[in-house]
């Protein structure tokens, strides 16, 4: 019997009561999403589609598209593809709060071991994934790396120094909006209030 990626994914929530999708198939090109998801905090969620799942990491400050900047990256639960476009508010219990579609687009593995291409599944299991992402904010390659940190597993996300690079923006903090929707989560919390 086939493993399903989704267990802890669909053990963590109510998909009736949250609105959350809970499957999806998988698309031409490999996506990649990067959800800005005002929870407790604020954070962006930044997945990868790998299989039939998003492999997906919580980033608390967002991307970067300086190469001198290391974001931390916690990895979370494996998320249906479906979400990769999901946005709307998540109610009280796991993850509550508003997303929106911060940037998403296709990607290509660039993971190399010893000059040979690595696939993406085994590139995770050995901790180092280099992606060239080709998104409305986000272009260019770049690299995800495990590191032990606080006694527990943690990725870095790094922007590869490319034609992508720029050290002057700072999309995560300026660019709140959806490149779906154009709106922001503020937008999605006030139309909850207003009863939209």
């Amino acid at each position: 019997m086939a493993r399903d990626g989704l267990g802890e994914y669909r053990s963590k929530r109510d998909l009736a009561r949250s609105g959350e999708p809970g499957g999806g198939a998988p698309g031409e090109l490999p996506r990649f999403v990067v959800q800005r998801h005002d929870a407790s905090t604020v954070h962006f969620d930044f997945r990868l589609e790998v299989g039939d799942v998003l492999k997906s990491w919580a980033v608390p400050k967002g991307p970067s598209t300086d190469p001198r900047q290391k974001r931390l990256a916690t990895p979370t639960e494996d998320h249906p593809l479906d979400y990769a476009s999901f946005e709307g508010t998540i109610p009280e219990g796991y993850g509550a709060g508003t997303v929106v579609v911060w940037d998403t687009g296709s990607y290509r593995n660039l993971t190399e071991h010893r000059g040979k291409p690595v696939e993406m599944a085994d590139a995770l299991e050995r901790g180092h994934v280099k992606v060239l992402l080709e998104g409305s904010k986000l272009t260019g390659a770049f690299a995800l790396t495990r590191t032990p940190m606080r006694g527990r597993e943690e990725w870095l996300l790094v922007k590869v120094d490319d034609e992508g690079a720029d050290r002057r923006r700072t999309p995560a903090r300026t660019q709140p909006e959806s490149v779906l929707s154009g709106r922001t989560n503020a937008d999605l919390a006030a139309e909850r209030e207003n009863g939209r």
